[in-house]
């Protein structure tokens, strides 16, 4: 009769056990993406009116501002003071080293190996840097460095996203991934990342239904 009593005891307990868990989990990202309403675009070399700043990272911070305002959860300003957020993108490149030596393999009439064309493809399509097995656009694995703060290989697309301290500044980052190709347009994978991400950890609130006439 006893051990009866405990078993339905148990049951009881158990629906609020996990009710309480559920409570107790944190979100995967911080509360600041839910509250935050203002955000600004930026590339990590400068402004996007900035005459030194690469055109290729001119174009990503437009496709990421034209994202951003189709999606609808926050509001672009042009005064990078007010925003709450800072979104900061830079398109991949081919490191100065790289870059240089397939430059003066070209120049000197040699020095690009065999099996592969100018651009660094290999003859199975292969792109110079690719690990085998590895698909355009496919995210790679990171070392112990990677994360929050850090920073990635130059030459994958990255964005983060941080706010503004009083000096000006921008924080250690709130949010951080790079993977190749990740801010081509229009897919933008990395904001697409970026949003699931948050709507799942802040499900935006459901429309408000019209009201009847």
């Amino acid at each position: 009769m006893k051990l009866f009593k405990a078993k339905v005891l148990l049951l009881l307990l158990l629906p609020a056990t996990m009710v309480a868990q559920k409570k107790e989990k944190k979100p995967s990202l911080p509360e600041v993406f839910e509250h935050a309403r203002f955000v600004y675009v930026e590339a990590i070399d400068g402004e996007e009116f900035n005459p030194g700043l690469d055109t290729a990272d001119r174009l990503a911070i437009a496709d990421l501002r034209d994202a951003i305002k189709a999606w609808g959860r926050y509001t672009l300003t042009a005064e990078r003071e007010k925003a709450d957020l800072v979104f900061v993108v830079r398109k991949g490149r081919l490191a100065e080293g790289q870059a240089g030596n397939v430059n003066s393999g070209i120049e000197n009439g040699g020095g690009i190996e065999a099996g592969q064309d100018p651009l660094g493809r290999s003859q199975s399509g292969q792109q110079a840097g690719q690990q085998v097995g590895q698909f355009p656009g496919q995210q790679r694995e990171r070392g112990p460095g990677f994360g929050a703060g850090g920073e990635a290989d130059r030459e994958d697309d990255l964005l983060k996203i941080c706010q503004l301290k009083p000096d000006g500044k921008l924080s250690g980052s709130l949010w951080i991934h790079s993977f190749a190709n990740g801010l081509e347009a229009p897919r933008l994978l990395l904001f697409t990342q970026f949003k699931d991400a948050l709507e799942k950890a802040y499900p935006s609130a459901p429309a408000s239904a019209p009201a009847k006439p």
